[in-house]
This record gives C-alpha cells, sequence and structure tokens, in this order.
C-alpha cells in the first residue's frame, strides 16, 4: 500500500527496509569476530574435514540459511531496534572463552565464540527479530564440533547393552571392560564402534527436522530428546549384531570386517525410523505469503545505532583473545639457537627432530634408542606455556592429528610415582605411540586437573618448564595387522621397563636453566 500526497505517490515500503540498515553492521561485525577468533574457525573446519563424525557441519550453514529463507514472511516489517543493553552478556561469554583456553579446551572456546555470535545477532537485531529467527540462529550452535568427551561414556553404555543382549539369547562371553570373547573370536568396543558419529549426525537432523514439521516448542524439545536417544539404543543393537553375526560366522573378524559400512546403512535405517516416528505428530504449516505494507511504520532507525552496537560487541569481545595473546608471548619458549642434543645416556644418540605436520610451540629435541628401533621426543616448553599449546603438541607427538580413528589406554610406571603413560594407537595412519607429561618436574597427566594446574602457571608463578614426552616404534610403517600391533605394543612396554632412568632424566629438563 502506498501513501498519497497531492497527485504525488510515495515508492511502497521495503519489507526488507529495516535489514537494510542494519545489514553494514551485520557484516563488519561478523567480520571483525571472524578475525578475532579465526583460530577456532580454522580448527573447526579442520575437524569438518578430518572426521567423518562432523562431515556434516560443512551443510550447517546452508540449512541454516534456508531455514531464515522459509520465514521470510515472518520477519517482514519487523522493525530493527539495535539493544546496547544486550552487549552486557558479552562479557560472561568472553570469560567463558578465556577460561576455556587457558585450560585448553578447543571446543569450549568455540561454543563461546557461537555463544558470542548470537549476543552480536541479538543486540545488533533486537529481542523482536532475533526471537523469529532464533531456529536458524540458534541452529549454527553445529558448526561446532563437540561430543568427543562422550565417546568413553558410550563405549561403556555400547559395552553394558551388548553385554545384556548376550545374557539375553544365552550366548557364552566373557567380557573384561571393552573387551568381549566370544567363540568366535574377540571383539573390542573401540571408539568406532561408540556411535558418537551416528549420534551427532541425528541430533542435528533432528533438531532441523523438529523446526521444520512442528511450530509447538514441547514437541520439538520433545523430538529433539527422541534423536538423542534412538540412536544410542540402535548403536547397541548395532554392536551386539555384529557380534551375535561372529557367533554364528564363527569368525569376529568377518563379522566386524565392515562394521562402520554396516554402521552408515543402520544409520540411514535409523534416520527413516525417526521420520516415521515424528510424521504422525506433525503440524503442519501454511506458506506464509509476504504481507502488505502496514499504514504506517516507525521511522527507520539507520544504520548509526546498529554500527554503534557491533562496536560495543567487537570491542568486548576481544578482551579475552588480546589478554590470553599477552599471557602466550610472556610464556613463548626459548628455543635453543643451536639445536642442543636430547642425551639420555645408554645406547641412545641424539638425532635431529622429523618435520612436522605444524610447528611445536616448544624446544624439541629427539634421540634414537634401542639400537635405532624407538625413537624419542621430548618438548620443553617455557613455565607459563598456555595448555592448549602442550595439547596440540601431545597431538602431533601422539599421532592423534591427522589420525582418522584412535584408541587410548593407560600404561602404568612400574616405579612408585613413576609416569602414567598415554599409549595411542591410531588407525590410518597407523601407529603406536607412549607420551607421558612432567609438570613442576614430576609426572602430571593429561585430564582437567593438570590442565587446571598449567593454566594456573599461565597465569606467573610457575619456574619449572612443562616437559612432554612421546616414546614410539621408529620402524613402524604403512597398515598393521594384529599380530604387528602386538609385537609393537609389547617392544614398547619393554623398553619403558628396562630404561628406568629415563623419568628422572626427562624432570631434569623441567629444571630453570642455570643463568
Amino acid at each position: 500500500m502506498s501513501a498519497v500526497t497531492g497527485d504525488t505517490a510515495l515508492p511502497p515500503i521495503s519489507p526488507w527496509r529495516e535489514l537494510r540498515a542494519a545489514l553494514p553492521a551485520l557484516m563488519l561485525g561478523l567480520a571483525a569476530l571472524g578475525v578475532v577468533f579465526w583460530r577456532e574457525m580454522a580448527a573447526a573446519v579442520e575437524v569438518w574435514d578430518a572426521s567423518t563424525a562432523y562431515n556434516h557441519c560443512f551443510l550447517v550453514i546452508p540449512i541454516a540459511a534456508w531455514m531464515a529463507w522459509e520465514r521470510r514472511a515472518s520477519i517482514a516489517y519487523v522493525p530493527v531496534r539495535p539493544d546496547m543493553r544486550a552487549v552486557v552478556l558479552t562479557l560472561p561469554l568472553g570469560a567463558i572463552w578465556f577460561l576455556a583456553d587457558r585450560i585448553g579446551i578447543m571446543e569450549g572456546r568455540q561454543l563461546a565464540v557461537i555463544g558470542l555470535v548470537e549476543v552480536f545477532f541479538l543486540a545488533v537485531l533486537g529481542w523482536n527479530l532475533f526471537r523469529r529467527l532464533s531456529a536458524p540462529l540458534l541452529y549454527l550452535i553445529f558448526l561446532v564440533p563437540f561430543g568427543a568427551f562422550l565417546t568413553p561414556w558410550l563405549q561403556d553404555l555400547t559395552a553394558w547393552f551388548t553385554v545384556i543382549g548376550l545374557n539375553a539369547l544365552g550366548i557364552l562371553h566373557y567380557t573384561d571392560g571393552l573387551v568381549i570373547e566370544i567363540q568366535g573370536g574377540t571383539f573390542v568396543i573401540a571408539e568406532a564402534c561408540a556411535g558418537l558419529r551416528f549420534l551427532i549426525a541425528s541430533i542435528a537432523f533432528g533438531t532441523l527436522y523438529a523446526c521444520t514439521i512442528y511450530r509447538s516448542p514441547a514437541r520439538r524439545v520433545v523430538f529433539v530428546l527422541v534423536s538423542i536417544v534412538v540412536p544410542i539404543i540402535a548403536n547397541g543393537f548395532r554392536a551386539l549384531g555384529i557380534v551375535v553375526a561372529g557367533y554364528w560366522l564363527g569368525s569376529a573378524e568377518a563379522a566386524a570386517a565392515d562394521h562402520v559400512i554396516y554402521g552408515w546403512v543402520f544409520f540411514s535405517f535409523v534416520t527413516l525410523l525417526l521420520i516415521l516416528i515424528g510424521l504422525p505428530f506433525r503440524q503442519d504449516r501454511l506458506a506464509e505469503a509476504m504481507p502488505d505494507a502496514p499504514d504506517i511504520l516507525p521511522p527507520a532507525i539507520g544504520t548509526g545505532p546498529a554500527l554503534r552496537v557491533a562496536l560495543a560487541v567487537g570491542l568486548l569481545a576481544a578482551l579475552g583473545p588480546g589478554l590470553a595473546l599477552a599471557l602466550d608471548r610472556a610464556g613463548r619458549p626459548v628455543l635453543n639457537a643451536q639445536a642442543v642434543p636430547l642425551m639420555l645416556g645408554g645406547d641412545c644418540r641424539p638425532v635431529t627432530p622429523l618435520p612436522r605436520r605444524r610447528p611445536i610451540a616448544a624446544d624439541l629435541r629427539e634421540a634414537l634408542c634401542a639400537d635405532g628401533q624407538v625413537r624419542v621426543s621430548v618438548a620443553v616448553f617455557a613455565p607459563h606455556a598456555n595448555p592448549g599449546q602442550i595439547v596440540a603438541a601431545q597431538r602431533l607427538l601422539s599421532g592423534e592429528d591427522g589420525a582418522d580413528e584412535t584408541d587410548v589406554t593407560n600404561l602404568a610406571s612400574e616405579q612408585p610415582g613413576g609416569p602414567v603413560w598415554r599409549v595411542v594407537e591410531t588407525h590410518k595412519p597407523d601407529g603406536l605411540y607412549a607420551v607421558a607429561l612432567w609438570l613442576d618436574g614430576k609426572p602430571g597427566g593429561f585430564g582437567l586437573r593438570a590442565r587446571i594446574v598449567q593454566a594456573q602457571a599461565s597465569l606467573g608463578g610457575a619456574s619449572m618448564a612443562p616437559v612432554l614426552v612421546a616414546v614410539t616404534p621408529a620402524t613402524q610403517s604403512g597398515g598393521l595387522n594384529a599380530s604387528q600391533r602386538n609385537q609393537l605394543r609389547l617392544g614398547l612396554a619393554a623398553f619403558l621397563r628396562q630404561r628406568r632412568d629415563l623419568p628422572g632424566r626427562f624432570a631434569e629438563l623441567s629444571a630453570p636453566p642455570v643463568q
């Protein structure tokens, strides 16, 4: 509808007049957040590409854009009202980001960044418009590759479900943790069997499905819960089916040969099951036509207020990364100018460190031991090093960075108070590694407690350097069968038992240099 004054007709009011005015602020603000948090974005994209559990994340932004387009009629002529009060929410999210950064939890940093993006949209657009776009905006949380911490719990649950099923079927078996032995062979509930990749994809699909066919928030929440429970139970049945098939075939290897492929076929069935479960309760939504322009609209707020709010969010969001950058610069390692060799005694001889996929923020030295059969890598960090740097180095030296799958166990030292070695077996590429960490000159670990200790050290007051050690067979290459893996595992454990002097030598590297 257009207003008429005399003989002159005013042009019709565009339904996107308000959004056009806010567009410069939205673009500049998102670009600024992208520059400040580019490390979180790059780490996320790398995980999307490397892990089959998160390949679907590439579709999240197109799906969110489609969901926003579907709601275009409901946001037509809705005024943009930047809200400076919402900017305050940036402070707690920034604190969460800083805490996650000090502890070295990338998923925590990425979740905090997504929270900051949500606050940014809320502050620039205002509550009324944000509420109407809440489904596509909140769907962006699936850009974060989170959930890996659930893997041990899912492994235990899958093993428990399988044992319950075997008992119900009367199949004789022996269970030791995640290892299940039957007459046809031995099965291990590895990380790939935990069902994480199916669970994450199911939740993302269930949320999209719920936001598409339901209008009621209660129905949406219930269906998302169903999309969590159903794949967990289904994965238990999948694992049970593989073990039962091994029992019938008389061969565990034959039954589990293509368990991942079987899993995706099974996941397709589970997705179809979720669709069938949700359809009877659907709430059909008629296509909304673009409404006519109202006779009276409040004056456009202009670009200025939106830009001021966007600038405020950007400045407050940058406080945490700025403080972290200052601390990290103070905690940079003093690298040896002349590559001081790693002297471990015995038959160990220092060698030039191997090239890695990315640099390690530490003084890295390496040696070959046991007649060249074992490679020992030692990374000495600055006393105030960021725990994230240690985690990144640990993933590089243990082969986890770049591996498709990993199995992790612990190997306790036979010496009282000795290190607990984290034994990592990687697949695609295959490898075997044992890693340990020294904090304050004593064997530490890789759990949350060790990260908190190092986070406190990164804030100042530490005098001893963290030392990360990785021990791996120097001869491993290519694909490894079960026999070769077992042989390498036994050889690595024997080396660590024989060289009882090594922990003391590693601890000495933590001491501050003599001035």
